[in-house]
């Protein structure tokens, strides 16, 4: 497999040699839906012309791109992107295409990207004003939908820390609509860690829990989200453990006005995100 950064010529795979599920490279690609074979490798897939779109964007991340060839023709542009990258352009059938996708309707193309995740020292170093962290979020479309969230809240740092789910999971990476390509994703093993991190960095660290003692609107109304912030968000089904509600500087609930019992994670997190995104603007 050729990589972006040697320049290289792009290395087409004419029409009439389609690459089939039992082709080397589709069946080295097709291991990545397995976690343990992501990592060892250090590749994702990206399924999806947004996803693949976003991830050409972000130079030497993309290291093949399959597709069918309808779906190359569909979409030249992308192709085109991948050429002038130096990005291999593998034509498969659609037995290979249904085998690197995990949809029931695929839509043709898959990009094969290296991951991205960044140490948190160098994620901090940035001096981001909004950061959220996923604490043992098992959900991988939950944890996508806060990361894309984030991204649009302005969020420059995503981190999944402790038993979070992998932010390379499909379904993850799918949910996230290309934002996974935007923020810098960082993976710490210790959640109580990356708290002692963020406010060594100079963030406030906000931990959302339904029984919070500090109410998101009261927060808002004194100024306080005007500062750097980290979110703590937890598990939809456990929430946040209890060490690391002790450990953030507040543990705040959003305010419910109606009859609702609670709100979902995603819901939660968008409500928490942008009342500080306003708040830093």
């Amino acid at each position: 497999m050729r990589s972006p950064s040697q320049g290289r010529r792009l290395d087409v795979v004419p029409d009439t040699t389609l690459f089939t599920p039992r082709t080397p490279r589709v069946v080295a690609a097709r291991r990545l839906h397995r976690r343990r074979d992501r990592d060892s490798a250090g590749r994702f897939l990206a399924e999806g012309p947004q996803a693949v779109r976003e991830a050409l964007a972000v130079p030497d991340v993309v290291t093949e791109l399959f597709g069918t060839p309808g779906a190359l023709e569909r979409h030249a542009d992308l192709t085109g992107l991948a050429t002038v990258a130096g990005v291999p352009v593998s034509p498969v059938t659609d037995e290979a295409l249904a085998a690197l996708t995990d949809t029931v309707a695929p839509q043709g193309l898959v990009a094969l990207c290296r991951h991205l995740d960044v140490p948190l020292t160098q994620a901090l170093s940035a001096a981001p004003r909004l950061v959220a962290v996923l604490a043992g979020i098992r959900d991988p479309g939950n944890a996508g939908t806060v990361l894309r969230t984030a991204d649009a809240a302005g969020a420059r740092a995503v981190v999944f820390a402790g038993a979070a789910v992998d932010p390379y999971n499909g379904k993850c990476v799918r949910a996230s609509a290309g934002s996974l390509f935007h923020v810098d994703v960082v993976r710490a093993a210790d959640p109580v860690e990356v708290v002692a991190a963020l406010r060594a960095a100079g963030l406030r660290v906000l931990a959302t829990t339904g029984y919070g003692d500090t109410d998101l609107d009261d927060l808002a109304d004194a100024g306080t989200l005007a500062a750097p912030t980290a979110w703590l968000f937890g598990s939809e089904a456990h929430g946040l453990p209890e060490e690391l509600t002790a450990a953030a500087d507040a543990r705040v609930r959003v305010p419910l006005h109606g009859r609702a019992e609670s709100l979902n994670l995603a819901a939660a997190a968008a409500v928490c995100l942008y009342a500080s995104a306003r708040a830093l603007r």
